[in-house]
């Protein structure tokens, strides 16, 4: 199997909108990416969407007049591999140094880090 390409940050805002919404057309994620960028036309989704297809990133189910696209790789697959790039590349390979940083910086907020917590004492999670 080969690797895929790493998504653009455009690419990853696409696909964070098909990861909520389900296999979607163009015009549904284009109406869901206006609730948080309402400069965004349907033209650049479109065409968004159809590099993705083309670079492997997306299926595109064309059996109706309105392509459906869908994430070819589970969610937390996607994320996995982002994460592994930035821990070599930002952290020397060392995920306690990210892990540092995240708690250190600020990003994770007190339930988050109950949560965290929980997870290290060997909790089931909630």
């Amino acid at each position: 199997m080969s690797t895929l390409p790493k998504p653009t940050a455009s690419e990853l805002e696409m696909l964070r909108l098909l990861y909520a919404l389900g296999p979607s057309t163009a015009k549904q994620v284009h109406a869901a990416a206006l609730e948080t960028r309402p400069d965004m036309n349907y033209a650049t989704v479109l065409r968004l969407l159809q590099v993705m297809h083309t670079k492997g990133l997306l299926n595109r189910d064309e059996s109706a007049r309105a392509h459906i696209y869908a994430p070819v790789q589970e969610q937390e697959s996607v994320q996995t591999s982002l994460l592994k790039d930035l821990i070599q590349k930002a952290f020397a390979g060392s995920g306690k140094a990210l892990v540092l940083a995240a708690l250190r910086g600020g990003h994770v907020t007190a339930k988050e880090r109950a949560e965290i917590q929980a997870l290290l004492d060997g909790e089931p999670p909630k």
